[in-house]
């Protein structure tokens, strides 16, 4: 269980970072535009990186590029379900006209609804995982070259 508590540690405080962000762009009338969610990228990818970076101080002789690559999709995945079930509730409960304002800024006639919407919040925040982890992990691996 050790082993689990520091990336979900790290995954809560990524996602009370992600949703504290998206609070912030509401306050000023920013957060239907989606230009402002690329930072949600290096936001969770800071939360990776220091989890990663944690858990090899903890451990530098066990630690390996397996132990790290977990450590950083546990941190992204709790992080991306807490925003996203964050994201449901604010687009349903407090803010019911942000679905309609946000399609509004794409600027087009999508068919859409709040579940589809919420998938591919979803997904982008895996997505965003899965690249960040891998990109971290290059600077945390054993170097093998010989030099």
């Amino acid at each position: 269980m050790k082993n689990l508590s520091l990336p979900i540690r790290f995954g809560i405080v990524t996602s009370a970072v992600l949703i504290a962000y998206f609070l912030v762009l509401s306050l000023v009338d920013k957060h239907t535009n989606p230009a402002f969610s690329f930072v949600n990228a290096f936001i969770t990818g800071f939360g990776i990186y220091e989890a990663i970076r944690l858990s090899k101080l903890e451990d530098q002789m066990g630690f390996t590029y397996g132990e790290g690559f977990k450590t950083g999709i546990i941190t992204g995945f709790v992080a991306t379900i807490l925003f996203t079930v964050f994201f449901l509730f604010y687009a349903t409960e407090i803010n019911s006209a942000f679905l309609t304002n946000l399609l509004e800024k794409i600027q087009g006639s999508f068919n859409v609804d709040i579940g589809m919407v919420t998938f591919v919040v979803a997904v982008m925040g895996l997505a965003t995982t899965v690249v960040s982890t891998l990109t971290v992990m290059q600077l945390f691996k054993k170097s093998r070259n010989i030099a």
